[in-house]
Order: structure tokens, then sequence, then C-alpha cells
């Protein structure tokens, strides 16, 4: 694209650092909140990080009402029962602590509780008329990166798929990005958010909706990202390195929620509402056949995320940086012990043409930098199975 071309750019207000995770009161109160809903899940109240944001609501006199019946991959029905919740409890406004699954059900809840309706009806682009009640998100992971963008994920478990609803509305209004909330993360989880991580900002540096605004900060997200994830990994109780991966998220986040994504989401989304796989997962046994089927079509781009990633390309052939960016994806994924194949996830044959009719309909699939038909999505999940 041309800098000239217009081009849009959303984002929330954000807070960054440790401590972040302490201003919920003071931000709840910013916003006229009196009653909010804390949406959440087991994992994270375990944690205590739920805990710490109702101690911060308590000091600004804000009693939090717990909302924490939720699944990995949010299902419509939670995002329901919040509703329910948010409606019983008499809130006006929502607070979201943990994960993806916390993050996208509470954007739902808010969907619903301005809109009415079911959320399934909220399906695609650009649905949502009314805005939602206020919303803070304050990220338990570095993957999602739901904090900063217009993106929610529902899982529609009658049709055994997820849903992408998309708008500007479900923006936060702030996001309070605590990289200390990661010390309680498993190891594998942090890996698999991180491999979330890393592709989105490699869709979103090659989507066809791209633009200088939003490739700043997915170049920056795949050298935060690429640089830090196994280290930190390696190293759980440095902090430095979560706070690199955590800032890696958030600008992927800044970049895919403006250039949108591809077809490694578009593949994910429909592998893991079918089999209820951890996002991440999905997205890091995906990317490196994703990868090579767009590098054709984005050579240059591709050759730029390389050079980010450390590789000195000079006097390479397109076909060696093509091989080396592959490999370096599989061996990153490798190190992080992320080595199955689809087929151990229980994937088999048959299921490969469901999962390509579900993928083909995803709104992801629109910004992939190569077109692909039912056969070419077919072909990727042969080859990661």
């Amino acid at each position: 694209m041309n800098f000239t071309d217009l081009r849009k750019f959303v984002a929330p207000e954000t807070i960054f650092g440790v401590g972040a995770v302490d201003l919920a009161g003071q931000y709840a109160g910013k916003f006229g909140i009196s009653k909010p809903l804390v949406v959440t899940d087991p994992g994270v109240l375990a944690a205590g990080w739920a805990t710490r944001v109702m101690e911060s609501l308590a000091a600004f006199d804000i009693e939090g009402v717990i909302f924490s019946e939720i699944t990995p991959n949010p299902k419509a029905a939670e995002v329901m029962a919040g509703v329910t919740a948010y409606e019983a409890g008499e809130c006006d406004g929502i607070v979201a602590v943990g994960g993806g699954s916390p993050m996208d059900c509470a954007k739902g809840i808010g969907i619903v509780v301005s809109n009415g309706g079911h959320i399934l009806d909220y399906e695609g682009v650009d649905k949502i008329i009314i805005p939602m009640p206020p919303l803070i998100c304050i990220p338990t992971t570095a993957g999602t990166s739901a904090d900063v963008s217009q993106f929610a994920i529902i899982n529609d478990t009658d049709r055994k798929t997820k849903i992408a609803i998309i708008s500007k509305t479900i923006i936060p209004d702030v996001a309070l990005i605590d990289p200390q909330t990661l010390m309680t993360k498993s190891p594998y989880l942090i890996a698999c958010t991180g491999m979330d991580a890393l592709a989105h900002a490699i869709e979103a540096f090659v989507s066809s909706a791209h633009s200088p605004m939003t490739d700043v900060h997915a170049l920056e997200a795949i050298r935060l990202v690429h640089g830090n994830l196994l280290e930190s990994f390696l190293h759980p109780e440095d902090m430095e390195l979560k706070a690199k991966t955590m800032l890696g998220s958030m600008q992927a986040g800044l970049a895919f929620s403006n250039a949108s994504l591809g077809a490694v989401h578009a593949l994910a989304h429909s592998l893991g509402g079918y089999k209820d796989l951890p996002h991440g997962e999905c997205n890091a046994l995906l990317l490196p056949h994703v990868v090579d089927y767009n590098f054709s079509a984005a050579p240059d781009r591709f050759r730029t995320i390389a050079e980010t990633m450390g590789l000195d390309s000079r006097g390479m052939s397109t076909s060696e940086i093509r091989a080396w960016l592959i490999e370096a994806m599989t061996s990153l994924r490798s190190s992080l012990g992320i080595k199955d194949r689809l087929a151990s996830k229980g994937i088999r044959a048959s299921d490969i043409p469901v999962l390509s009719d579900k993928a083909i309909l995803d709104p992801c699939l629109v910004t992939n930098p190569k077109s692909a038909n039912r056969r070419d999505i077919q072909v990727i999940y042969e080859e990661a199975t």
C-alpha cells in the first residue's frame, strides 16, 4: 500500500507495567462504575489475581460481583449465563481478569447486555449497534491480546465451531497490562499463548489490510516475542523476560486488531471449536504450514519477518529464506514443548472436509495474503496432520 492510502487505527487506553493490576479500582471509579461484574475463571481465581482486583475495587468503595463459570474456548452458553449474572447483580460495568477466555466472554456479556438477543446473533463484522457498558480488561497471559483488540471469539457448541465478532464497539475502555500476572502461569500455557502472539504479529504483517501504522507494531511484536519467548519459558522467574513477552503480545494485538489476521486463525478457529483445543496450541501446529502456503504471495514481507527474527539474508535465495523461516518457527515450537501433530489431537482424515467447510467461512480468511479455496485449506490441514 501507499503511505497516502486511507486507513484507520483503534486502540484502548493502555497502562503497562508492574502494578497495573492494582489500578482496577481507580479506573472503575473514573468510569463511574459502582458495581462491576468481575469476569474471570477458576484458574485465575485460584492464582489470586481476581481477589487482588476485588481488593483494588473495594479500596474505592466499589463492590465487585464475581462471575467465574468460564471454560477454555468460552462457550455461547457461558456468555448468556454471564448476562444473567450481570442483570441479577444489577451491575453497571465489567472488569475482565484472565486470558482470552474471560476477556472474550466479558465482551460477549457486554454486547448482549446493551443490545439484547443472543450472543450468536452478532457473528461477523460491525453487527453491534449500541456500545457496551464500561469494560476494563486485565490480561493474565501474553498471547490473546483481547485486552487491546476489536475481536471476540466465542465457541458455538451446537455447530462445533468458533465464531468471530469484530467491532470497534468491543474495544475495552482501558487495558491494565501487568507482567507479574504471568508468574503464576504454567510453562505450557506460556508456550501456547506466546505462539499465539507470534502468529498474530506474522499474520498482521502479511495481511492484505496491513498499513504503515500496523507494520510498526507487528514487527516490534515479532522482535520481542521471537527474541524472548523461549528464554522466558526456560527462566520462569525472570520478570524482565515476562515483561518483554507481554509487551510483544500487546504490540501484536494492536497490529492484528487493525490489520486483521489470516488463514492460521481461520483454520485454528475451526479446529479449536471442533475439538475444544487450546487456541494457541492450534495456531502453533498450523503456523509453519500456512506460512509455507502464503510465502509466494508476499515473499518480500516474509523476508522482512525472517530478518526481524535474526536472519542475515544477504546472498540467500527466496527459497532458502522460505526454508529458514519455516524451520525457525518449527524449531521454536518444538523447543517450547509443542511437538504434536493434529493426528495426536484426534484429527482424522474424515474430519478434514468438515474443518475446511467451517474455516472457509471465517472472516479472518478475507485478509489472508493468498486466496484459499476449500481444497487449499484441506491440504494445509492434511500437511499438519
